[in-house]
Formats: structure tokens, C-alpha cells, sequence
């Protein structure tokens, strides 16, 4: 079972960094979708709550979330799908955003990171996710936008792990509701890096499998996903320690858009990146020695092997000396004309290999 899903494992993560070479020498701010072909329509949500009301809806122009500007209740605007930039431009322009921002957003293998614009606060993510179907992690870039009473996430597809955060708003639990955008956006963000959890539990419990499989059986697939494994911790290592600067970058600004019972908040999710990342290496190093106990395994099997034939040969020595000695076609050799001769070079013989067989016994290296 393990085995058929590790033929799938890791082909999504590593298909996420994409060729870039078609926007060499483009103008900085140029919009150009780099990432994953898509055809279907961007779909355009829209939730808009207060301590008492709450609306929500899914939008085909994008020109219907202009009003959400400078709405004085705290509005949520998600755009599942960034391939067509016409759409991201114009929110874009719309809302102030720098050239830059919509350029990075529709650039889909930016690093994690944080940029105060003073009347915006831009941030991007890698969003993991275990697919039980596909038995593989796969990956996206979210983009999150947090302006004053409004907050513009942007996603490569449709279906996140924001579900969680929705239900929360639909039906007030919590503190969500009584909330601004501030709190808003740290809840999306918390709900990615929680997610990481379960990546984490998943990889926990391969490992545990490639240890029993390494003790039962170790064979050239077992090694082959120690490697996969091995990358995969790599790309993970690379999502979660940018996103503690992340972290760490919203908890020190000075941005009003960030009130002081946020930053409680904050600290929570910088410690569960700290709890991630610290797992992360554990991971690696329980991987590393994972291969080394591989490799030994491999070096004493063959040992094994080796010292086998080396006893063997070393008992067949003067077997094969005799058996070369009279194997030699002189005429005048004494046993020749012995009646007894055959018998003796058998007794002979047994005796050899049963001297040499207790000796090895008792040495221990049978």
C-alpha cells in the first residue's frame, strides 16, 4: 500500500516552480501569469459582516466588489483563480495596489513574505494540502491584501482550507464577527499554518513506515523514497521558516491597520510556525539517520554475504588442494595402487570440513 503511494508523492510539489524566462526583459510591473495553464472562469466571492449583519455572494464582474472600498463593516473578497490578469488589474487599480503587488500575485513562486504599503499590507503564502485521492502534497501561492475594513485574498483554485473561516463568520462564533479586518486576515493565515499541522502528521506517519519497512525488508525502493521524503522536507522547510519572518515582520509593524488585540493573536501563530519549523528539522534529522541506518543495513548485508562465500571457500582450500594433488597424472604415486585410497581422501575430506565447520562454530562466524 505504501508503496503505490509513493509513486505519486511529491509530483505536485515539484511541479510548482515554474519556468520564468518568458518575462525576462519585461518592464517591472508587467502582469503575466506564470504558473499552472488554466481555462475555467476566476469565480468571486464576497462576504461582508459586522457584530449584527452578514452577506455574502459569489460575483461574475469584478467591478461589484468596488463598493466594498470604503464599506464601513468589515468585507472579505476571495478570487479563486489569477490566470486572467485583466481581472486582477482592475481590482487592482481599484484599490491602490502598486504595480509590483499585482505582478507578484499573478507570479505564482514568490517566496513567502510581507510588504507595509502604510495604507495596505500585502502577503503571500504557500498553502499545502494533503490530497488523500492522489495520496500526494500539493501546493499553492495564496495572496492576502489587507487594507482598512477590507481584506482581498487571491487563489490559484477553487477549494482552500478558508472553509473553516467561513463557517466561523456564517454562523458568529467565536470573536470573528465582533472583529475588524486585522483579525480577519490573521485567521486566514492561522488557518494555513494549521494546516501545515496535518502535512506534518502525514509525514510523520510515512516515516514511521519507511523505519518498519527499513527493519523488515530495505531495498533500492525503500531508498528511493528516503530521497522523496527527504525533498519534500526540503520544499516544506522552504514555505514554513520565510513565514516565521512573515510572522514575525506583522507583529513588529507599526501599520495602524493592525490593532493591539491582534498582536496577541500573531504570537500565537509565530509560535505554531516555531512548533512547525522545529518539527520540520526533526524530521530531516530522524531522515538523515533513516539513510545512514540504509546504507549500514545494505554494508552489513553484503558482509554477510561475503563472509559466507570467504567461509566457504576458505573450507573448500584443502579440499581443492587435494582434490588437485591427485588429480595430477604421474605414475609412480604411492596411494595410486592403494586399495584403500578412495575411501581415505573421503575421510580425509570429512574430516577437513568437519574440523573447519566446528572451528568457525565456535568463533562465531556461522
Amino acid at each position: 500500500m505504501y508503496e503505490d503511494k509513493n509513486q505519486h508523492w511529491g509530483v505536485t510539489i515539484r511541479n510548482i516552480t515554474n519556468r520564468v524566462s518568458r518575462k525576462a526583459g519585461m518592464m517591472p510591473g508587467s502582469l503575466v501569469h506564470v504558473g499552472e495553464k488554466r481555462t475555467e472562469k476566476p469565480k468571486i466571492t464576497i462576504i461582508d459582516y459586522d457584530r449584527t449583519n452578514y452577506h455574502e455572494k459569489t460575483v461574475d464582474d469584478v467591478e461589484e466588489c468596488f463598493p466594498f472600498k470604503d464599506s464601513s463593516t468589515v468585507s472579505w473578497i476571495n478570487i479563486d483563480g489569477i490566470h486572467q490578469v485583466d481581472i486582477i488589474e482592475k481590482l487592482g487599480k481599484h484599490f491602490g495596489l502598486h504595480p509590483l503587488v499585482m505582478e507578484d500575485i499573478v507570479h505564482t513562486s514568490q517566496r513567502p513574505k510581507m510588504e507595509d504599503y502604510d495604507h495596505y499590507i500585502y502577503v503571500v503564502l504557500k498553502m499545502l494540502w494533503f490530497s488523500e485521492e492522489d495520496a500526494d502534497v500539493k501546493a499553492e501561492q495564496v495572496s492576502i491584501i489587507l487594507g482598512k475594513g477590507f481584506v482581498i485574498s487571491f487563489q490559484e483554485i477553487e477549494g482552500d482550507t478558508f472553509n473553516s473561516v467561513r463557517e466561523r463568520i456564517r454562523n458568529s462564533k467565536g470573536r470573528i464577527r465582533t472583529m475588524g479586518a486585522d483579525y480577519l486576515a490573521y485567521a486566514l493565515i492561522d488557518s494555513i499554518v494549521d494546516n501545515y499541522f496535518i502535512i506534518i502528521e502525514r509525514f510523520g506517519d510515512i516515516i514511521e513506515e519507511l523505519e518498519n519497512k527499513l527493519i523488515d525488508d530495505p531495498n533500492p525502493e525503500t531508498l528511493q523514497s528516503i530521497h522523496d521524503m527527504k525533498k519534500e522536507m526540503i520544499y516544506l522547510r522552504k514555505s514554513v521558516w520565510p513565514l516565521r519572518e512573515v510572522i514575525n515582520g506583522m507583529e513588529r509593524t507599526e501599520s495602524a491597520l493592525f490593532q493591539d488585540t491582534t498582536f496577541v493573536f500573531l504570537k500565537d501563530v509565530y509560535d505554531h510556525t516555531i512548533q512547525i519549523s522545529e518539527t520540520i528539522e526533526t524530521y530531516r534529522d530522524i531522515l538523515s539517520g533513516i539513510l545512514d541506518v540504509y546504507l549500514s543495513s545494505v554494508s552489513n548485508k553484503m558482509n554477510e554475504v561475503m563472509k559466507t562465500l570467504t567461509i566457504i571457500a576458505t573450507i573448500f582450500i584443502p579440499l581443492t588442494f587435494l582434490a588437485g594433488m591427485y588429480g595430477m597424472n604421474f605414475s609412480y604415486m604411492p596411494e595410486l595402487g592403494w586399495k584403500w585410497g578412495y575411501p581415505a581422501v573421503w575421510i580425509i575430506n570429512i574430516t577437513i570440513f568437519l574440523s573447519m565447520y566446528i572451528y568457525f562454530r565456535k568463533k562465531n562466524w556461522l
